[in-house]
C-alpha cells in the first residue's frame, strides 16, 4: 500500500520528538564520561570545525540548487549536510569523552563575544535537531509546500550553527593544550 504524504508524515512525527528530545539527553550524558586511559582524540577539533565549515558550503550550494530548481542536486546536497553533522556529532561527542575541556583564555570584548557565540551555538544547536528532521520529513512525505514553509527557518538556524561552529573553533584553538 502507498502513503500519502500525510500519513508518512504523521506515522514519522512521534520518531522525530523522539530522536529531537533523544539526541541532547545523550549528549549531555556522554559529556559527564570520561574514558580512562585511551589515547586522546586532541586531532579531532580542526577536523570537526573542517566538517562544519563544509556543511556550511554544502548547505548554501543546496539553497542555489533548490533556487536554480535543481531538486536532485538539492536533495543530494541536503542528504550531504545531514550526513556531514552526524558525523560532526561523533567526533565531537568522542572528543569530549576522552578530552579535558579547554577553558577560553581571551579577555575583554573578544571574551564577551566568544561566550555570545558560544551560547546562541550550543543553544541553537539543540533546536536545529527537530527543524531538519520535520523540514526532512516533509520532503520525504513530498509535502512541498509544507517544507518550504519550515526551510525558510531550518537553513539560515543550520547555516548559523555550521559558520559559529567554525568561529568557535578559530576561537578557543590558540588554548588547546
Amino acid at each position: 500500500m502507498i502513503q500519502s504524504g500525510q500519513e508518512l508524515q504523521k506515522k514519522l512525527k512521534p520518531w522525530v520528538w523522539v530522536v529531537s528530545i533523544a539526541i541532547p539527553i545523550v549528549v549531555a550524558l556522554l559529556f559527564m564520561v570520561r574514558i580512562p586511559n585511551v589515547e586522546s582524540l586532541s586531532f579531532l577539533p580542526p577536523i570537526y570545525a573542517a566538517i562544519n565549515a563544509i556543511t556550511a558550503l554544502v548547505l548554501v550550494f543546496a539553497f542555489i540548487a533548490i533556487k536554480r530548481k535543481n531538486i536532485v542536486l538539492h536533495e543530494r546536497l541536503m542528504k550531504t549536510a545531514i550526513g556531514l553533522s552526524v558525523v560532526f556529532l561523533v567526533m565531537y561527542v568522542a572528543y569530549h569523552m576522552t578530552s579535558d575541556p579547554t577553558p577560553y583564555g581571551g579577555e575583554g570584548i573578544l571574551r564577551s563575544v566568544y561566550y555570545f557565540i558560544l551560547i546562541t551555538h550550543i543553544l541553537l544547536s539543540i533546536g536545529i535537531i527537530p527543524l531538519v528532521l520535520i523540514t526532512y520529513v516533509r520532503a520525504l512525505s513530498r509535502l512541498f509546500a509544507d517544507h518550504k514553509k519550515i526551510a525558510r527557518y531550518t537553513f539560515p538556524v543550520w547555516l548559523y550553527i555550521a559558520v559559529t561552529g567554525v568561529l568557535v573553533y578559530l576561537m578557543i584553538a590558540p588554548y588547546y593544550v
